[in-house]
């Protein structure tokens, strides 16, 4: 007779909730452990002279509960190893399969262990949720762990049970993660001991009052109920589509049902440097608004493609997803990356990978690869990266310079001997070669003279105060006084 563990469920209160199967089971074993001695059936089937051993103490030796878990999965099949011949029984609340993660151990080993695992289910904490608090499930319903509650999870149009608030410290993390998509006093319900005679409390309190109660323990759960007020939706990207959507839709605006790709391509350029202009200025404020109006670019872009069936946001998400997981093995696979360099190496290296996989073509140049409508600073900056790549590049920064020295002396005589198509040459050389610069010292040049222009800018507005102040225009003052004035404004940032 192969080794035997059969887990049963005690319901959520006292013997009442048992099961008859489960009663018989209790009371012919021989050998009977429960995850807890805190729960009401234990104390009624001792008056039947129905004993457990708890397993209470293994709570006491691991600070984390998946050790918790781990070591009742290992006894309990140790204990099955040792009496072959008689039934191991563990006994949970509530229902074996709802929240109980030792039962899901034991499933995933007692094949392989040789043992033979039955599991008898029991009236869960669930059941009594749907009648005490009195919804639905079928109107959609969530169950959710408060021990790995995140924000992603919650949604508002469901209703959600939160379940093992057992202290104030769990209530507490449930609370602010809530608070990233309810009001501070949005009403939530918390029920305790429910179904349990003389026991159950079942009460509604402000979202910021969650863990301020004077109760905690294992049979607490917080419900917050459905809700169809879509300002608690306001921070989902699912509503962001569905805003789209109706934007584009017949009902929707006039405006954004005419638009094409090509009529709002330039949308996306001006919002892009405006919210470049926001990181540049470190504005928290406004990179919120501006990252908006980019993603923004991107569902309208993203909703003409789905009203012709071709692919949706979604789509464009998971191509990333897939993407960023790919191209960074050192993080997601077994690989590893030392520092910033090997890392971008690796990223080329699966980039190209994945090219190939997905069957494209070759580029005949290394260079068809840049966006022929980038601008002309960093399309420089790359393509002399990529010709780096392959060594083509200086060997040294002294190279770098003589060069520039060469281009620089080359305009000089064109801006006096050449045409004007011959000076933009020569300029558009020197600037090539002021970009190599910038490579080889691993500064960006588009963001070197980002800078530049926002000095330049701050320090003219210093001239023009001063003129205000003097109550002058350019006309009036002398370029040695403003050349003085640029002075002080260089000496004061």
């Amino acid at each position: 007779m192969p080794a035997s563990i059969t887990v049963v469920g005690l319901g959520s209160g006292g013997e009442d909730q048992l099961t008859l199967g489960a009663l018989k089971t209790l009371e012919r074993a021989s050998h009977r452990y429960v995850r807890t001695s805190d729960h009401p059936a234990v104390a009624d089937l001792s008056e039947r002279d129905i004993v457990f051993t708890s397993f209470d103490s293994i709570y006491e030796q691991h600070d984390a509960f998946e050790d918790v878990y781990e070591a009742i999965a290992s006894r309990l099949l140790e204990l099955a190893q040792l009496h072959p011949d008689e039934t191991i029984v563990y006994a949970v609340p509530g229902h074996p399969m709802v929240a109980e993660r030792a039962v899901q151990l034991l499933r995933e080993r007692a094949p392989a262990n040789g043992t033979q695992l039955t599991i008898l289910g029991g009236e869960s904490f669930l059941d009594q949720a749907f009648t005490r608090l009195g919804f639905d499930p079928i109107e959609g319903f969530q169950l959710l762990d408060a021990s790995g509650l995140t924000r992603d999870m919650l949604r508002p149009r469901m209703h959600t049970v939160i379940g093992q608030v057992y202290d104030p410290f769990t209530a507490s993390e449930v609370k602010l993660t809530l608070m990233g998509v309810y009001p501070d006093d949005h009403p939530v319900t918390i029920g305790q001991a429910l179904g349990v005679p003389g026991q159950e409390s079942i009460r509604t309190v402000p979202l910021h009052e969650l863990d301020r109660q004077a109760d905690y323990g294992n049979l607490m759960l917080v419900y917050v109920p459905a809700s169809m007020d879509d300002r608690l939706l306001r921070g989902s990207f699912e509503r962001l589509h569905e805003i789209v959507a109706t934007l584009r839709s017949p009902e929707g605006c006039p405006w954004d049902r005419e638009q094409t790709h090509l009529s709002i391509r330039k949308n996306f350029i001006e919002e892009t440097f405006e919210a470049i202009e926001a990181l540049d200025n470190d504005d928290p404020d406004g990179m919120k608004e501006e990252f908006g109006d980019v993603i923004l670019q991107v569902l309208l872009h993203s909703q003409m493609e789905e009203e012709v069936g071709t692919f949706d946001v979604f789509d464009v998400l998971a191509e990333l997803n897939d993407k960023l997981i790919f191209r960074h093995p050192h993080v997601f696979g077994g690989e590893n990356a030392q520092d910033a360099e090997e890392a971008l190496r690796n990223w080329e290296q699966m980039k190209a990978e994945e090219k190939k996989r997905k069957g494209v073509p070759e580029r005949e140049s290394l260079l068809d690869g840049i966006p022929k409508d980038l601008p002309a600073l960093p399309r420089a900056h790359k393509q002399q990266k990529k010709a780096a790549g392959v060594g083509f590049d200086w060997p040294d920064l002294g190279g770098v310079f003589d060069k520039i020295e060469e281009e620089l002396g080359e305009l000089r005589h064109a801006s006096e001997h050449e045409t004007r198509d011959r000076q933009q040459d020569e300029l558009g050389d020197l600037l090539f070669a002021v970009v190599n610069a910038s490579r080889f010292l691993k500064v960006d040049p588009e963001e070197a003279l980002a800078g530049t222009n926002r000095k330049f800018a701050q320090r003219f507005r210093y001239i023009e105060e001063r003129l205000r102040m003097s109550g002058r225009t350019f006309g009036d003052t002398s370029l040695i006084e403003m050349e003085a004035w640029w002075q002080e404004a260089k000496s004061l940032s």
